[in-house]
């Protein structure tokens, strides 16, 4: 099989003239500028295209966060990427110069929890929404959550009419800070603790822990489960 080339489009990727640190140092600089120029969390796929194939980019994310530390944003790993973010601790600064966030409207409790019902059995119908709530789930409130970015049409249901089904996006992760599904708390476990229940559920009484990606100091904190920031 013929060697793949390392060029994209004249980029000198491999920098094999380099001494080892100036070739780091300028791969290190290539993926955080990609990053940061990108409005949506940045995959591994794209960021290759600007490293060697020896560059690991784990390796070169880990430097990029080790020297943002202290800095008021950060760089976290959501929707299955990387993307820079300014941390919780500077929200109200920034709003309070800019005016950004003045105009988010929070999720309704009623339609954070179709959200987290959403995320957790997805893919589900509408009507097996209303099934587990006991009333009609209407359409206006999945337009909504549609409308946020939060969840997408999914397959068609086998069941009679083939009604479609409903998922959560990659917006629904990127928002709430999660790489992927699976980094959602572990419901079964959740239920053996106690911690969770469909009458808890039912009630807005939702207390489900998770790791806060963007804590102020860089490390992971517990804090209850809220869709509705």
């Amino acid at each position: 099989m013929a060697k793949r080339a390392r060029r994209e489009e004249g980029l000198d990727i491999e920098l094999a003239e380099l001494p080892a640190e100036l070739r780091w140092r300028e791969w290190m600089g290539r993926v955080e500028a990609v990053i940061f120029a990108s409005p949506e969390p940045v995959g591994r796929e794209v960021l290759a295209r600007v490293v060697g194939r020896d560059c690991n980019l784990d390796l070169i994310i880990e430097d990029i966060r080790e020297e943002l530390r202290g800095r008021p944003y950060e760089l976290v790993t959501v929707a299955g990427g990387w993307q820079h973010r300014t941390k919780k601790g500077f929200a109200d600064a920034i709003r309070a110069a800019t005016g950004l966030g003045a105009q988010t409207k929070p999720l309704s409790q009623s339609d954070a929890l179709i959200l987290m019902c959403i995320a957790y059995f997805q893919p589900i119908t509408r009507g097996e929404l209303g099934q587990f709530f006991g009333k009609e789930v209407s359409r206006d409130v999945i337009g909504h959550l549609r409308s946020l970015g939060f969840i997408a049409a999914g397959p068609r249901s086998p069941q009679p009419g083939a009604p479609y089904t409903y998922v959560t996006t990659k917006g629904f992760l990127s928002h709430f800070g999660f790489d992927t599904l699976r980094d959602l708390p572990d419901m079964e476990a959740l239920e053996d603790a106690g911690l969770l229940s469909k009458d808890r559920l039912l009630a807005g009484d939702i207390p489900i822990l998770i790791s806060d990606l963007s804590g102020d100091d860089g490390e992971a904190e517990n804090v209850d489960l809220d869709f509705s920031e």
